[in-house]
């Protein structure tokens, strides 16, 4: 049976009691919330206000380890995010009509690592690569907005940008818990990627969502944006 029951942001006890009423057992996360909505946007009840003074920190990592935790104590159990998705899970190799310049391969590898390391923090999984230099790294703005300051820093921002070989890297972070979290991209990845002059993008392969798969795919080959499928850098 379908039921739709809508909670704010911050609300944890309600819709734990909702669902353990309902007798779910497992419960899949989707959708996506920005980190930053912790310095306001949110209207916490007393069960996340206990659970937010109960953290060592507040990475996104860890919150949602306890919001997980929770799950646990009421017996319900979260299970990986792509389980219903996995046709939407990008495979490793060239995924675009057009393969990766020379250049732009140079640049994804670089991309790569240093996007490893700085997810490995959790700080971001993303970094925008230009000429084999790491032009912005992704934080609690999010992808998109860490594209458009790369734009803007390669002075290339505007409603009619020109392509200028900035790369987007996206992967997975080292120990990434498939519950929650997962590396997304879509449409409008590609809108931010074309308003940014952006020509290629590569994700992890086996651990990003690509939404809208065929229409993703051919709209980036419509913008000549390279996709590219990477296997996971080494430690």
């Amino acid at each position: 049976m379908d039921a739709y029951h809508p909670f704010t942001l911050g609300r944890v006890n309600g819709p734990l009691k909702t669902l353990k009423d309902a007798g779910v057992e497992r419960v899949v996360m989707a959708g996506k919330v920005q980190h930053k909505s912790l310095f306001g946007g949110i209207l916490p009840d007393l069960r996340a206000v206990r659970i937010l003074a109960s953290l060592k920190d507040r990475r996104t990592d860890t919150i949602l380890s306890a919001i997980a935790d929770e799950f646990s104590k009421e017996g319900m159990t979260l299970i990986s995010s792509a389980t219903y998705l996995q046709n939407l899970v990008a495979g490793e190799g060239v995924l675009s009509r057009r393969k990766p310049t020379e250049q732009e391969a140079a640049d994804i590898d670089l991309g790569r690592g240093a996007a490893k390391a700085s997810a490995g923090f959790d700080i971001g999984q993303s970094v925008v690569v230009k000429d084999r230099a790491i032009v912005a790294v992704e934080a609690m703005e999010g992808t998109d907005a860490a594209v458009m300051r790369a734009a803007e820093l390669a002075g290339t921002k505007g409603t009619r940008p020109k392509k200028n070989g900035l790369v987007l890297v996206k992967v997975a972070k080292p120990r990434q818990d498939f519950r929650f979290d997962l590396p997304v991209v879509g449409l409008d990845t590609l809108d931010t990627l074309e308003a940014a002059g952006a020509t290629a993008l590569a994700v992890e392969a086996g651990k990003t969502l690509l939404f809208d798969r065929e229409e993703f795919l051919a709209r980036a080959n419509r913008l000549g944006i390279a996709v590219v499928g990477i296997a996971e850098a080494s430690e």
